[in-house]
C-alpha cells in the first residue's frame, strides 16, 4: 500500500468523525418537541400571572394610562432587540399589515383593562379566553369558513359557562359592568386572531409585531390623553415600575417570543390548549395573591368556559369530522 492509500485510509475515519460530529451538533440545535412545549406552557403561566400583576397597577395609574404606557416601552424594546430586521423588511406592506392586525389588538387591551378594573382577575382571564370559541365564526362572517359541529358544541358550552359565572356574581344572577366590558374585548381579541390568519404569514413576525406594538401605543396613548386624567408621577412608586417591568418585559416581548417560536414546533390545536391555560393559572394566582372567593357556581363556569376551548381546539371525535364544507 502506498503513502498516499495509507493516508486517505487514516483521513477516512477523520472525516467519518467530523461529519459525525456535525450532525450531532445539528441534533444539539433543534431541541426536542417537549422543550417548545415547555415555553408555550411558561408564556401561558407569564400570561396568568399578569391579570393579578396589572389588577395590582391599578391602584397607582388609570387603566387606559397603563396600557399606553405597557406598549410604549414594549416598542422601545422591541426595537432595540430586533432593529436589524425591521431595517431589513420594515415596508409600506409590512405596516399596513400591522395596523389591519394590531388595531382590533388595540382596542382588545384598553376595553380589556377597563373590565379588569371591574371584576376579578379570574374571571377577566376566563371571560377574556371565550375568543377561541368566537374565531370559528368569524371567520364564517368575513372569510366564509363555516364551523363544524365542534365550534357549534364549544360555543353552547361556553355560553353554560358564562352563565354559570353570572349565577356566581356577588349581587345575584348577572354580570357585572367589568364582566360584559371583559366579554367586548374577547371578541376584538377574535378579530385580531383572523386578521392574523388573513395577513400575518406572508410577512416577518417580528416587524409586524413591533408595528402592532407601535401602533397600539400611539392609539393607547391618544385615548388616555382624550378620556382619563394624566398620571400622578408621585403615585408610580417602585413597586409599580416593578409590575410593568413584569408586564412589559415578561408577559408582553417574552411571552410573545416563546410563543411565536413554540407555535413553529408544535402543531396548532396542542399549541393552542396549552396557551390558553393562561386562564387557569390566572385564577390560581388570583385566589393566591388576589384572594378571590371560590364558590361552586364560579368552579363550573370556569371548568365550562375551559372544556369549551378545548372542544374548539381539538374537537369531538366523530362530531369533529362532521365539519360542513366550505
Amino acid at each position: 500500500m502506498s503513502r498516499e492509500e495509507v493516508r486517505k485510509c487514516a483521513q477516512e475515519p477523520l472525516r467519518e468523525g467530523a461529519a459525525a460530529g456535525t450532525a450531532a451538533a445539528g441534533a444539539r440545535r433543534e431541541p426536542p418537541v417537549w422543550v417548545f412545549e415547555l415555553g408555550l406552557l411558561l408564556a401561558a403561566i407569564i400570561w396568568g400571572g399578569a391579570f393579578v400583576v396589572l389588577k395590582d397597577t391599578l391602584d397607582a395609574m388609570t387603566p387606559i394610562w397603563i396600557i399606553a404606557v405597557r406598549f410604549c416601552l414594549a416598542t422601545l424594546v422591541m426595537i432595540v432587540v430586533f432593529h436589524r430586521r425591521l431595517a431589513r423588511y420594515l415596508d409600506a406592506s409590512h405596516v399596513l399589515a400591522g395596523v389591519v392586525i394590531g388595531l382590533p389588538e388595540a382596542i382588545a387591551f384598553i376595553i380589556q383593562n377597563v373590565g379588569l378594573a371591574g371584576t376579578t382577575p379570574g374571571r377577566n382571564a376566563f371571560l377574556t379566553a371565550t375568543y377561541c370559541v368566537m374565531v370559528p365564526f368569524l371567520n364564517w362572517a368575513f372569510l366564509r369558513r363555516r364551523p363544524g359541529a365542534n365550534s357549534v358544541v364549544a360555543a353552547l358550552l361556553c355560553l353554560t359557562g358564562v352563565g354559570f359565572l353570572a349565577l356566581s356574581g356577588e349581587r345575584g344572577f348577572g354580570l357585572g359592568f367589568g364582566d360584559v366590558v371583559t366579554l367586548v374585548s374577547s371578541l376584538f381579541f377574535a378579530l385580531n386572531i383572523v386578521a392574523v390568519g388573513r395577513f400575518g404569514r406572508a410577512h416577518d413576525a417580528m416587524v409586524i409585531t413591533t408595528v402592532m406594538f407601535a401602533l397600539a401605543a400611539v392609539l393607547c396613548t391618544a385615548v388616555a390623553l382624550a378620556a382619563e386624567p394624566l398620571p400622578s408621577f408621585a403615585a408610580l412608586t417602585p413597586r409599580f415600575w416593578g409590575c410593568m417591568a413584569y408586564v412589559v418585559l415578561g408577559s408582553t416581548v417574552a411571552a410573545l417570543l416563546l410563543q411565536n417560536v413554540g407555535q413553529r414546533h408544535v402543531p396548532p390545536a396542542q399549541a393552542a390548549l396549552l396557551l390558553s391555560l393562561e386562564s387557569v393559572f390566572a385564577v390560581l394566582f388570583s385566589i393566591v395573591f388576589y384572594g378571590e372567593r371560590v364558590t361552586p357556581p364560579l368552579m363550573a363556569g370556569f371548568a365550562l368556559i375551559f372544556v369549551a376551548i378545548t372542544v374548539s381546539q381539538f374537537g369531538l371525535g366523530p362530531l369533529a369530522r362532521a365539519k360542513v364544507r366550505d
